[in-house]
């Protein structure tokens, strides 16, 4: 959660600049030897996780489909 909508609008914009670049995506073994990963911004700082994938594989396909869809994602303002 945000506090001010600026700072969501900032936190959307980096995502969407940033899930494009695989140098971006850190990948992770779980401790239940599961998969995920952590999207970070060009300053290291954790900027999206993912869920838990039960192969590497899954993983690489759901990296894959952030970095397809995030960039043109259209952004919805619930209210």
């Amino acid at each position: 959660m945000y506090k001010e909508k600026s700072s969501a609008e900032n936190g959307i914009a980096s995502v969407k600049k940033n899930a494009a670049d695989d140098g971006h995506y850190e990948r992770k073994d779980t401790k239940n030897g599961h998969f995920m990963f952590n999207l970070k911004a060009a300053n290291h700082q954790v900027i999206g996780t993912s869920q838990q994938y039960k192969t590497a594989a899954t993983r690489e396909e759901g990296i894959d489909a952030v970095k397809a869809d995030a960039p043109s994602a259209p952004v919805v303002e619930e209210v």
